[in-house]
């Protein structure tokens, strides 16, 4: 199905994970993006990033907003799966198959590559890890000379999984330009490695199953979010609530 033109795929957390089980058993690239309300609205704006999200292999829902979006227009989502938890069971996935991760990290985040790193080589032993802090200069990503261990760790096509936290649409026009990688499974993953390595908090359980979460991050960075949270529960419903979609 569409929102605003952009194809969100309607599926169960159950038949998601499938889905990557899959990618991962395949020889081919596969893009996967976690679609909320403000990717939506920057595809207004920006066709390339629309006709890119609309070629992803999966588009995950994620966002409280979708699923009121999806009643607007008579529809019922299936699943909203956060990409924290997306990550997470990736992650898992990789570590039960053995399979290697390439973290290609923002130099200016919150976390660091060697951070991020530590942190998942604890909870995924099996994992193997490499990836570098990316240095970003409008919207194109340029590789840091900085907390390189050995150029090996930077050669994106040796590896199965690719994680970039650049934020939309960086993170995704990153991923894109690897797809004559062979890696099988690409992701952006924002913020969701602050959550793994403790530099952010999550909301409490029951904030995030009535869909508060937004509202706990406002609260922890009130002047990094506001705009963003603005256009996510004011802009976004009135344009979905105008448009025949």
């Amino acid at each position: 199905m569409k929102l605003l033109s952009v194809r969100i795929d309607n599926l169960t957390k159950k038949e998601i994970l499938e889905k990557i089980e899959f990618f991962l058993s395949e020889d081919a690239f596969h893009q996967l993006a976690t679609v909320n309300p403000e990717f939506i609205l920057t595809a207004q704006r920006d066709e390339k990033f629309k006709n890119l999200l609309n070629e992803c292999s999966l588009n995950v829902a994620d966002g409280i907003g979708l699923r009121y979006a999806c009643l607007r227009f008579g529809k019922i989502l299936k699943a909203r799966f956060a990409g924290v938890d997306l990550l997470a069971e990736i992650l898992k996935i990789a570590d039960e198959k053995r399979l290697s991760v390439f973290l290609a990290i923002n130099k200016n985040g919150l976390s660091s590559y060697d951070e991020i790193k530590n942190v998942l080589e604890k909870k995924y032993p099996s994992l193997k890890i490499g990836g570098s802090d990316i240095e970003l200069n409008h919207q194109s990503a340029v590789i840091s000379n900085q907390n390189r261990e050995n150029d090996d760790r930077l050669l994106i096509a040796d590896y199965d999984i690719l994680f970039c936290n650049f934020g939309a649409p960086a993170q995704e026009n990153f991923i894109y330009s690897q797809k004559d990688a062979k890696i099988r499974l690409a992701m952006g993953a924002g913020g969701s490695f602050d959550f793994l390595t403790g530099k952010i908090t999550r909301a409490p359980i029951w904030m995030r199953k009535v869909g508060l979460e937004w509202l706990w991050r406002f609260i922890q960075q009130p002047a990094g979010r506001a705009k963003r949270i603005f256009n996510a529960i004011i802009i976004f419903p009135i344009k979905i609530l105008f448009s025949k979609n």
